[in-house]
């Protein structure tokens, strides 16, 4: 039987205060987080947002411990997988690729080579498929392996996105309605999903499928609970995370939550949708900012489900996709990279993903005035990067 090796895809997080500035660095050195017209301006305006932002979000993290769980969380889920596979007979190892921390991608690789792997299945930690997520995870593996020559010759197998997934949808439906469950009067809770949001443009202007698979995913997990609970909650679907002053996905949460207060609402089962793990997302913007923001609106009881972690039902699940990519036709990773034919593409020399001319023009100006704000800000000690949330 042949060597297996699972590699999970994850975004990382940092583990200590320390860490806060450079993971942001890496981060928004990503032109998949943002896309400038000129490639040298990268790293210098990752440099200044991740200097500007690191204040506000070494808080955040010291609010949940000093650091992301998201790594010793990753790791367990790829013991736990890796269990599950090989109580199937499947001589399989998991590996852990962060994007943007450690371990990182090419740690991984390096891993996979030394252990003598004949194969690889990859399988992203995000459920639905986005060009800032599992999309920049594909192309980091693409850069590695055109690179390296060894990787390069081992056959790849990858798991796109698994957002309608049985055993997926079964495990997020099982956690909700434990919390639906405990509520005072079960039927009329109302069920709030937030997705991490992501800029409107990736939807409209690049053929982002992440829209629509959050949205089918939320609708299929109600679903799932009608069959369940016998009985059909009213639920809302929002999106958290926002940053910067560009339309992101609506309705946002806060906003969200507001208005569910104005309309009475008292009993809220918040479902964090896009995450598999725990981390600053969930256990900072949610439990702290949000619970806040609903409690002032009004909302009395206030039930977050908690993220999948290592949840039976979601390792198996895990394993049944992993089986199930071994079985079936291959997917690449050119082909799990790829955006839906029917994408829109501007008239331009060369094409960039998720971006058309007007959007490169837009990110080359929010460039200028981020440096222009960071000279402002040195000078005077205020500035426009107040108004925008970046100190």
């Amino acid at each position: 039987m042949a060597k297996v090796g699972v590699l999970l895809l994850n975004l990382g997080g940092p583990e200590r205060i320390q860490d806060v500035g450079p993971f942001l660095y890496n981060l928004f050195s990503d032109p998949e987080i943002i896309r400038l017209p000129n490639p040298a301006l990268q790293k210098p305006l990752a440099w200044l947002i991740s200097t500007l932002r690191a204040g506000k979000s070494q808080e955040a993290y010291r609010s949940i411990g000093g650091g992301s769980p998201l790594r010793r969380i990753t790791e367990q889920q790829a013991r736990e997988l890796q269990s599950e596979l090989r109580t199937r007979g499947i001589e399989a190892t998991s590996y852990v690729a962060m994007r943007y921390w450690h371990p990182f991608t090419e740690s991984a690789v390096a891993d996979i080579k030394a252990d003598g792997v004949e194969e690889v299945v990859v399988l992203p930690l995000y459920p639905h498929f986005s060009i800032s997520t599992s999309g920049s995870s594909f192309r980091e593996l693409q850069r590695l392996r055109q690179a390296d020559s060894g990787f390069s010759r081992l056959p790849i197998r990858c798991i796109r996105s698994y957002y309608d997934d049985p055993g997926y949808v079964g495990a997020m439906a099982g956690l909700v309605a434990r919390e639906i469950q405990a509520c005072p009067e079960p039927s009329k809770a109302h069920v709030f999903f937030s997705a991490h949001g992501v800029p409107k443009s990736y939807v409209e202007e690049a053929g982002d499928p992440y829209q629509k698979e959050i949205e089918a995913c939320a609708q299929l997990i109600m679903e799932r609970l009608s069959r369940d609970l016998g009985f059909a909650n009213p639920f809302t679907l929002a999106y958290q995370s926002r940053v910067g002053p560009v339309e992101w996905l609506r309705p946002y949460t806060d906003d969200a939550l507001q208005d569910l207060g104005a309309a009475g609402i008292k009993d809220l089962v918040v479902v964090p949708i896009s995450f598999v793990s725990e981390h600053i997302e969930t256990l900072e913007e949610i439990d702290i900012e949000y619970r806040e923001i609903a409690t002032e609106a009004g909302i009395i009881n206030f039930r977050r489900v908690p993220a999948l972690d290592t949840t039976p039902a979601f390792i198996n699940g895990l394993a049944d996709l992993v089986q199930q990519a071994m079985a079936g036709p291959e997917v690449n990773l050119d082909q799990a990279a790829e955006l839906p034919s029917k994408v829109k593409l501007y008239p331009q020399d060369k094409w960039a993903w998720g971006w058309n001319n007007s959007s490169e023009v837009w990110n080359g100006r929010l460039a200028m005035v981020g440096f222009s704000a960071f000279l402002l800000e040195l000078l005077s000690g205020k500035g426009p990067l107040h108004s925008l949330g970046l100190l």
